[in-house]
């Protein structure tokens, strides 16, 4: 594996970034996606970082954009097989976030209360 150290380095490399598993997501749940669904759906992300990983993910064989050539303009993204693949392995982690959600929640409202303490 040049360049890796282990298959979860290259996994998380392709992944980087506070968005993408999102973007992975949400193009699987709801197959070919248009660009204003993905805004919609990631919520809080700017159209500047959205644009940007979506063109990472592209470029990387993970997002395929369609562009239907009409007027007005209609785009849309869908995964290619690799990921397909990729999403099919965050579903674990998907399982787990809801799982412990409640939890979770718990801590970083402790640590949000802590932080500002500390200020």
């Amino acid at each position: 594996m040049p360049g890796f150290t282990c298959g979860l380095d290259a996994t998380l490399r392709v992944i980087a970034g506070k968005w993408k598993p999102l973007i992975l997501y949400f193009v699987a749940q709801d197959g070919p996606t248009r660009y204003g669904e993905l805004r919609r759906a990631v919520r809080d992300v700017s159209d500047k970082m959205l644009i940007q990983q979506l063109k990472e993910l592209e470029a990387d064989g993970l997002v395929k954009r369609t562009d239907h050539k009409e007027v007005p303009p209609r785009v849309d993204y869908s995964l290619t097989p690799l990921g397909h693949s990729l999403a099919q392995a965050l579903v674990p982690l998907c399982a787990w976030g809801e799982e412990h959600v409640a939890e979770v929640s718990r801590v970083f409202a402790e640590r949000d209360v802590s932080n500002s303490r500390g200020r």
